[in-house]
Order: C-alpha cells, then sequence, then structure tokens
C-alpha cells in the first residue's frame, strides 16, 4: 500500500538564502545560482544520513535533480537523486510541488523509478489532480526516455539539450544536531 500524503511544498528564496523544506523548516543555503535554464541550491544538512545537499530546480523538464552527500557508513547507490515537480518562481522565490516520483539515476544502469504508487494513490484519494498526474507521467516518461537515449547518463541527456549542469569540487558535511 502507498504512503498517502499531502503534496509536499518547498521554498527556495533566494532574497534571503533559506530554503523551507516540505515540514517548514528554515535551512540557511550556502550557495544560489540562477541560470537560464533553473536554479542551484547547495546547502548543509543535519539529517542522520547525510550532511550536504546539492539540487538543481529545471522548471521546462518538471525536475529536481539532486546529489546527497551521504555520511560515512549510511551511503546510498545513487548518483542522482530526480524528484518530478511542479516548479514555479518570481522575484527571486522558487516554489516547488512534488508530484510524487522519483528517479535514481546511476551513471551507466538503467533508471530506476519510484513511487507511482503514491501518484496513483494521490490521484485516486483527490489529493492531487489528474492533470497534474498527468504531468509528472509525461515528465517521468521525457526523463526515463532521454537517460536512457543517452547511455543511461542523466548528464549527457541534459548536456544535449543545452542544460549544463555543475556541481561543487567539494563539500563540508554539517553536524547533526
Amino acid at each position: 500500500m502507498a504512503d498517502l500524503h499531502p503534496v509536499k511544498c518547498e521554498t527556495f528564496d533566494t532574497t534571503t538564502n533559506v530554503n523551507t523544506d516540505p515540514k517548514g523548516f528554515h535551512r540557511h543555503v550556502d550557495t544560489f545560482k540562477e541560470t537560464d535554464f533553473g536554479l542551484y541550491m547547495a546547502r548543509g544538512a543535519d539529517h542522520p544520513r547525510f550532511g550536504y545537499l546539492e539540487s538543481w530546480l529545471i522548471p521546462d523538464l518538471k525536475l529536481r535533480v539532486s546529489i546527497f552527500h551521504f555520511r560515512k557508513g549510511a551511503e546510498e547507490e545513487q548518483d542522482f537523486y530526480v524528484d518530478v515537480v511542479d516548479i514555479t518562481h518570481k522575484d527571486g522565490i522558487w516554489q516547488t510541488r512534488d508530484l510524487y516520483i522519483d528517479l535514481i539515476c546511476n551513471i551507466g544502469k538503467p533508471v530506476d523509478v519510484w513511487d507511482i504508487d503514491e501518484l496513483s494513490a494521490a490521484t485516486a484519494a483527490g489529493i492531487l489532480p489528474a492533470e497534474d498526474a498527468e504531468k509528472a507521467i509525461e515528465a517521468t516518461l521525457a526523463a526515463v526516455e532521454g537517460i536512457t537515449r543517452h547511455s543511461d547518463n542523466i548528464s549527457l541527456w541534459l548536456s544535449s539539450r543545452g542544460i549544463n549542469l555543475t556541481w561543487a569540487e567539494s563539500v563540508k558535511l554539517s553536524t547533526i544536531e
């Protein structure tokens, strides 16, 4: 049975360098960088499994591409974690609405698609409008096809679309409080 929960919303305020997570916690952001195709964010994380997070919001593709910097012993087999999201932005305020589906990308391996059951359950329960579910499925199919056609490499696919993501050369994991 899918975990039925409301749509998770997140705010990225480039005017105050604050990321407000879905639970309402305000997180200081080390770096925001706006480009013609999206927004980059880098910040520490006091999560028990990871200590730093980098994300790119790409509105045209309805994707949030992230690298979680895991703590020793908590590593996951993933090069990139991709949320399918609806993204809006105005006057330096970016907002995401999670559309439930996640993609786990490991370069050279087929994409894993997660949480289709959550999308289905949320749509059936009326939590997510059918139009948003359709957007989520279309964005998922486009991403999986693009990544697959580019040797199972999300970076190659995005680059072929003129989207060249950059990442920190090194990060310092935040401590757990």
